[in-house]
């Protein structure tokens, strides 16, 4: 996975990282809004020696004194010995709460700094604990009452009243707040995409089904209400993307062209009859010999696309009770023979699998060029594998986002079990922005032309 993929991954799930961010934007304000402004005071003091001699080595002497001194005294200056000569009762452990010292490294410098949330106070209170310090460490460094002490406080720099707030930093806590909230978004769509298992690139049919993917067939917001491709003449990505799928079927095989094809599906609702009927139309219109069956005993959907009568149809020359030539319906200006299932039967697996079925292929295959099935979906029921072992191949169809790819591996290892030909997969209703389906806009007027066998009076 590189850069891209993570792209087009937050591309998709722009919506979770827009309401995280407006969420963290949020929380930012509300919570510098209700924190008090804090200022800081500080104060800067020189701890020296005394050199009483006043030679090179007592000179020395002292320094090292004072060096060895400097780091204690920052402890002592927030002791409750200091701070209780400023404050008194409960204000003492408060004040030592926001006092920081430190020892300035390789110098003799200490530095005190006092936390308010009133400056001048800040200042007045950082100054006085210079000024207590000083007076304590001139008091505990004398050897007797009245020698000189060993270590003095001198106070470099005195605290000033600052003029502005150290905290809270709006600009700091939104840039924060929304790096915060940008990470934790891709965290959670990154660990979502981790566990959803779903099909959502033709790279991942291809390993799923172990077979090539034939066609990507982009998703339409009408395409449900207008399922087949006639719409504006033809001139959509869709249609385009059925025109490739038609190429493509021309090239899986060269010395085996598949003369019946089974499409189907893992599950209900992949778009697996809407696939059969534009595929059988692309077909049709490019000057093949096309029947397309309906399959599907259980719940037809071919008549129901094409708007024909499907009260009488298969089941019927299946049983004896109609012959071939009289149920098939020839439908649109290409040509397109249909073949309706007819009346829902009690055993549909038995029909399909049957030897009256195996007769009506071979009726079909002699007289289209290519014969195209519908069949169930391939996982609920045995239908579609009873089609699939009596046919030249068999067109897997995943829908994008739904189709997981245990289900597609599981229906291809089904169709292998029964030594059904899988030509190849389709990956169905894929979004325009998802980086595996690339749409065009139909600008050029040009129609590829696919290679059309040679023409024989349709006789069954």
């Amino acid at each position: 996975m590189d850069l891209l993929y993570y792209v087009r991954l937050a591309r998709r799930s722009w919506l979770l990282i827009l309401l995280s961010v407006i969420l963290a934007v949020g929380a930012a304000l509300a919570i510098t809004a209700n924190t008090p402004p804090k200022y800081v005071a500080t104060i800067s003091m020189l701890v020296s020696g005394y050199d009483r001699e006043g030679s090179l080595s007592t000179a020395y002497q002292a320094g090292m004194l004072s060096a060895q001194r400097v780091h204690s005294y920052a402890s002592l200056l927030s002791s409750r010995r200091v701070v209780g000569q400023i404050v008194e009762g409960e204000d003492i452990g408060r004040l030592q709460e926001n006092i920081t010292t430190e020892a300035v490294p390789g110098t003799v410098f200490l530095r005190a700094t006092v936390t308010d949330t009133d400056p001048a106070r800040a200042s007045q209170l950082a100054n006085a604990l210079g000024t207590r310090f000083a007076e304590l460490i001139d008091q505990i460094e004398r050897p007797t009452p009245r020698s000189r002490p060993a270590v003095k406080i001198t106070i470099v720099d005195q605290a000033d009243v600052p003029l502005r707030p150290v905290s809270p930093k709006p600009l700091a806590n939104l840039v924060i707040a929304v790096l915060v909230a940008l990470l934790c978004a891709m965290a959670v769509i990154i660990f979502r995409d981790r566990l959803d298992t779903t099909i959502k690139s033709s790279e991942a049919l291809q390993e799923a089904s172990g077979s090539s993917t034939l066609g990507v067939i982009g998703y339409e917001r009408d395409a449900r209400q207008y399922p087949l491709i006639l719409r504006n003449r033809g001139r959509s990505s869709r249609s385009e993307a059925f025109r490739a799928l038609r190429t493509n079927l021309q090239f899986i095989g060269v010395d085996r062209q598949p003369k019946s094809l089974v499409v189907t599906s893992c599950l209900p609702g992949e778009g697996k009859s809407s696939t059969s009927a534009n595929l059988a139309i692309t077909l049709a219109q490019a000057g093949w010999r096309v029947v397309l069956v309906d399959g599907d005993l259980r719940r037809p959907s071919i008549p129901r696309y094409l708007g024909i009568e499907g009260s009488v149809g298969l089941t019927d020359v299946l049983i004896d009770r109609a012959r071939l030539n009289e149920v098939i319906q020839v439908w649109g200006e290409a040509g397109l023979s249909v073949l309706p299932s007819g009346q829902i039967p009690p055993n549909p697996s038995e029909l399909l699998g049957s030897g009256g079925m195996r007769e009506v292929l071979a009726q079909l295959t002699g007289a289209y060029d290519m014969v195209i099935i519908d069949a169930p979906p391939l996982l609920p029921i045995t239908d579609a594998a009873a089609i699939a072992a009596l046919c030249d191949g068999a067109l897997l169809v995943a829908r994008y986002g739904r189709t997981r790819r245990e289900h597609m591996a599981r229906a291809s290892e089904l169709l292998t079990s029964i030594s059904a030909r899988v030509v190849g997969t389709v990956l169905n209703f894929v979004p325009a922005g998802s980086g595996t389906y690339y749409g065009y806009n139909y600008g050029y007027g040009y129609e590829g032309e696919a290679k059309k066998p040679v023409k024989k009076p349709v006789n069954v």
